[in-house]
């Protein structure tokens, strides 16, 4: 499985419009100046409120003593936005990359680069053949609900692909599931030539977007998958009612 961290691009913040106010050497007849007020400008609405940044993200991610026995973690595979949001990312409506599907940060494969904050983080086994990565975005509006949406999408336009390390036939199930968040939807990849399959879980909650990718158990990873992203649905809760 290879490591796809998203790049925590902090220098391009999510900038509020600024509401300018003009000034003319004279006023027309009714205006505010000729009752002694000035006219207020409109306050821009805060696309962000109510998100947590990636630092927040941080702490929701689960911690070293969820995942198995021997399971590690990544260093190169830990990534967040920080305290600050990124520009929001528009979707990409080119054909879905399905390799994307194989790395930690697959939610790209929807076409969004991700939320407007994020954080990741994966784990390994100590012979590095099974692995958990978990991630949580963040999206403005309704976006969030987009991406779901596209998820089921991809699995249907990625029903078979070749992956990049066995060049082997990969088939992708898709799936919505109940009892995660506000909606989920689950893929199962799996390929002939591999010991054991890949189970991808994406779950809703709000404005945010849980993302896991597990290896780890026989069954494709699949309880493991699920577990982790109850986890994190939890923490998620937790820390916007703290």
């Amino acid at each position: 499985m290879r490591l796809s961290p998203r790049a925590a691009t902090l220098f391009a913040v999510a900038a509020l419009p600024l509401a300018l106010t003009a000034c003319s050497s004279g006023s027309p007849s009714g205006s505010s100046s000729d009752t002694g007020t000035s006219a207020k400008p409109a306050k821009a609405k805060d696309l962000n409120a109510g998100l947590a940044t990636g630092t927040e993200l941080k702490k929701a991610l689960a911690p070293a003593s969820t995942f198995p026995a021997g399971f590690t973690l990544e260093a190169d595979g830990a990534s967040d936005s920080g305290g600050q949001f990124l520009a929001p990312s528009a979707r990409k409506t080119a054909k879905p990359d399905c390799t994307k599907l194989e790395a930690t940060s697959w939610i790209q494969v929807t076409g969004y680069e991700g939320g407007v904050s994020f954080a990741q983080d994966d784990y390994v086994n100590q012979d590095k053949t099974e692995e958990l990565a978990q991630e949580i975005d963040e999206f403005q509006g309704s976006t969030a609900g987009t991406v779901m949406k596209q998820l089921q999408s991809v699995a249907a336009e990625c029903a078979t692909f070749t992956d990049t390390d066995a060049h082997a036939k990969v088939k992708v199930a898709g799936a919505a599931t109940t009892g995660l968040g506000d909606e989920a939807y689950t893929m199962t990849l799996t390929s002939g030539a591999w010991q054991n399959g890949t189970t991808l879980i994406a779950a809703r909650s709000g404005n945010a977007v849980v993302t896991v990718l597990s290896t780890a158990g026989s069954d494709n990873g699949a309880a493991t998958a699920k577990k982790l992203t109850g986890r994190l649905l939890t923490s998620l809760k937790d820390l916007k009612t703290a």
